[in-house]
């Protein structure tokens, strides 16, 4: 089972809930019908929202007539944006953001500590993992304090992401007023529900502070992404394991409504107690120009709406696909999206991890290498780093950042959070830190990879036996 474990992680542990979800799971859920969906005629036009509200259809021609004129490939943005507003129809493109592209955890960090210092009102805080070590603690102590200044904390932990928390820590939390909600819990008589979902993973990291400001992406609260690609960790126990790579995003401006409005829906659906009466949804001025829209997806979701976004964008493109993934493995139709991009011309290139900390996923993700290599795709593996960020940039236009992995865990077993950024400017920046991860990367050649080991092979057979569950 992946989904961010921390290297500190006792294979135990993970054999533990492995074991649990293989003999409690009733049934296997399924992917939406990718080619359906994108092939079913939507009449409906591209829309925007502002600090003001929905924007009229005039203004809106106006506004997509004027990223035309910027982006210079006006069928493809068309294309873009047709497609994205088919599949997210409920989700508004949103006007007027400022985005800070924050690379690794280090950077992450000082921007959440400085953000959540200044909060005056109430801090929301949504991850997958959230360990009692020194960046925990660091945490702790700040929500703590502000706690205890007035502030309202709301905070939602993963069951399984936090298995080797202590629970006397989130305690420590609770007793300082901070109300705590532990999502499915993995304890079947803990909890407000009547289902155990033990398979049903909360992986979104989200922090929403005063309702102004939001940070998103696929950096967990854990001591293992305190240290950047080229840095060696702190702790003694991981002096020989290099840093871990990963991205996230800072967002102010009106589409921050839109992170808090998925915040609460998870509260509510898992029960939490009332919140405290906080002004959750302020009044939201415009901050930048960036075209920003908020995509949720939760395991209970008919069809994944981040698993179609993507599918869409991919099979929209016309000139390039930049991908870079923690956990690569692709279901039948992902593979035929990025197969049949590379073999129409376009430019398809993966940087994912030389290794990892999940053995089965890492072997599981190249067991397709072949047959993408094949089709043109291009594949590297990125050196010096545990390649863990979630990233993509189509075309120069469209990019997305998030928690949401390439495999099936995240399209159909977790609840994930994505932003999808529409405009140039933003996608520039997602494309040089692509080619600085491709400069730290060695490519995967097709001959030579057609000459692996037979012990690779084996691994890789025995890794996708499991795929669907890792």
């Amino acid at each position: 089972m992946t989904g961010d474990f921390s290297p500190a992680t006792p294979l135990a542990g993970r054999m533990m809930v492995a074991a649990c979800i293989l003999l409690t799971v009733a049934g296997c859920a399924s992917l939406p019908d990718a080619a359906q969906e994108l092939e079913t005629p939507h009449a409906q036009a591209v829309a925007f929202d502002t600090a003001r509200g929905p924007v009229s259809a005039s203004k809106s021609a106006a506004i997509i007539e004027k990223l035309e004129r910027k982006s210079g490939d006006s069928d493809i943005l068309q294309k873009h944006l047709a497609m994205e507003q088919a599949i997210n129809a409920d989700s508004p493109l949103v006007l007027g953001n400022k985005l800070v592209l924050l690379q690794d955890g280090p950077a992450t960090y000082q921007a959440m500590f400085a953000a959540m210092r200044n909060a005056r009102n109430h801090i929301n805080l949504e991850t997958y993992i959230f360990e009692d070590d020194d960046i925990g603690q660091q945490f702790a102590d700040l929500l703590l304090e502000r706690q205890a200044a007035g502030v309202q904390v709301n905070l939602i932990y993963d069951s399984v992401g936090c298995l080797n928390t202590p629970k006397e820590f989130f305690a420590r939390l609770s007793a300082g007023g901070i109300q705590v909600l532990e999502f499915n819990p993995v304890n079947p008589l803990a909890g407000n529900k009547k289902e155990w979902l033990l398979n049903n993973r909360d992986h979104r990291k989200l922090l929403v502070v005063d309702g102004r400001i939001a940070f998103l992406g696929g950096i967990n609260i854990s001591e293992s992404y305190s240290s950047g690609p080229s840095m060696r960790s702190a702790r003694k126990k991981e002096a020989k394991t290099v840093g871990w790579r990963d991205t996230h995003l800072q967002i102010e401006g009106p589409v921050v409504a839109e992170f808090q409005k998925l915040f609460m829906d998870t509260w509510t659906k898992q029960k939490g107690p009332s919140l405290a009466e906080k002004n959750y949804f302020p009044k939201l001025d415009k901050q930048g120009n960036e075209i920003v829209r908020a995509i949720g997806s939760a395991s209970a979701d008919p069809r994944s709406l981040i698993y179609l976004t993507l599918l869409s964008a991919i099979g929209s493109a016309e000139q390039r696909v930049s991908l870079t993934n923690a956990y690569f493995v692709p279901d039948p139709q992902l593979l035929k999206s990025l197969t049949d991009a590379a073999q129409r011309g376009v430019d398809v290139k993966l940087v994912l991890p030389s290794h990892t900390d999940s053995w089965a996923v890492f072997h599981a993700g190249r067991a397709h290498y072949s047959k993408l290599l094949r089709a043109g795709v291009k594949i590297y593996e990125r050196r010096g780093a545990v390649m863990h960020s979630k990233t993509a940039s189509i075309d120069g236009v469209w990019s997305t950042i998030g928690s949401t992995n390439l495999d099936w865990r995240s399209f159909l077993h977790n609840d994930e959070l994505n932003a999808a950024i529409l405009g140039r400017e933003f996608a520039r920046q997602m494309d040089a830190m692509f080619a600085r991860d491709l400069a730290e990367s060695d490519a995967i050649d097709l001959e030579r990879w057609e000459q692996r080991s037979l012990i690779l092979r084996l691994k890789e057979g025995v890794a996708r036996i499991a795929e669907y569950w890792l």
